[in-house]
């Protein structure tokens, strides 16, 4: 897998395009969940991680800030500061609230 290779090299900063797409929805989630766990316990290098993606549930669940890009020409539409704490619940009010907030800027 492309990730565990750049993992490997052990680098600072992570980037990273739509790295699950291809993955099916289980083992998608499997991998997001470890990639936030060895990213904010400090298990590996990686001090920032920069993911393009077109799921907000995903940006919202990896991401401390979300950038809402207009179609092209790209231009900022929204910077959102995620302020929950990690490991974060799907199910709770505030997750709901921040995918709402990205949803409306989109």
């Amino acid at each position: 897998m492309a990730l565990a290779r750049a993992l490997a090299v052990e680098p600072e900063v992570l980037l990273l395009d739509e790295p699950f797409s291809s993955l099916d929805p289980l083992t998608a989630e499997s991998l997001r969940t470890e990639l936030v766990r060895l990213w904010h316990d400090n298990l590996t290098t990686v001090h920032t991680v920069v993911m393009v993606t077109h799921s907000v549930d995903e940006a919202v669940y990896v991401a401390s800030r979300v950038v809402v890009l207009s179609p092209r020409p790209a231009k900022l539409v929204a910077d959102v500061k995620i302020e929950m704490p990690y490991p974060r619940n799907r199910k709770s009010p505030e997750f709901q609230r921040y995918l709402d907030l990205v949803y409306s800027h989109i």
